[in-house]
């Protein structure tokens, strides 16, 4: 008699060993800027690597035929203020054909720019401007990179550790000019001291 169950347990137990497969296959023949790469969760495959490496890693991961992660999911950026290395950008990529995530992972300081990758994923058009909106990384190549969510005269990147929550512009409406106007905000306090270990600091 099979089990309703076997399904699913030979499911899971192809996911696992399709993950071991490639993790070992990327040790094998790709040892460039590798950080680290593992199995989280289950079946999805962690890179850690490199940023100028990053470009021609998901490149191979698009195109080789043991990978095929042609779906571009997410990018996720992160500031911890005060590493030299600030800022982690992180790719989600699926692969239809394998029923596999993979997550790819890098970490830049404020300076370093990154290659669009839009040539290879048309959804990363949206998602880079969005990083670049928030946090300012730029990336290389990429002919459409300006504010999308932000007014285009917006200075500053608001989701940086070191932008001050009020802003650096005042916008009102003022009814004896009939308009809407802007001015410089005089910030009250210097910017505070972060203390990472308390959630308020």
């Amino acid at each position: 008699m099979i089990s309703k169950y076997s399904g699913s347990k030979n499911y899971l137990l192809k996911n696992w060993y399709l993950g071991k497969k490639i993790v070992s296959f990327l040790k094998s023949i790709l040892d460039m800027g590798f950080k680290n790469i593992q199995i989280v969760s289950g079946f999805e495959i962690e890179i850690e690597i490199s940023a100028k490496y990053l470009y021609p890693l998901i490149v191979f991961l698009n195109k080789h035929t043991i990978c095929q992660y042609k779906i571009l999911t997410d990018m996720i950026c992160s500031d911890t203020l005060g590493k030299v290395e600030r800022f982690e950008v992180t790719y989600s990529l699926l692969s239809i054909c394998y029923n596999s995530r993979l997550r790819v992972t890098c970490k830049l300081s404020e300076v370093e720019m990154l290659l669009s990758v839009v040539s290879l994923y048309r959804s990363a058009n949206w998602l880079e401007r969005e990083v670049f909106d928030f946090y300012g990384i730029y990336f290389l190549c990429n002919k459409d990179l300006r504010r999308i969510l932000n007014d285009y005269g917006f200075k500053g990147f608001p989701l940086r550790k070191d932008f001050p929550l009020t802003g650096y512009i005042d916008t009102y409406y003022d009814d004896n000019q009939k308009r809407i106007c802007y001015k410089s905000l005089e910030l009250a306090q210097e910017y505070r001291s972060f203390n990472f270990k308390k959630n308020w600091s």
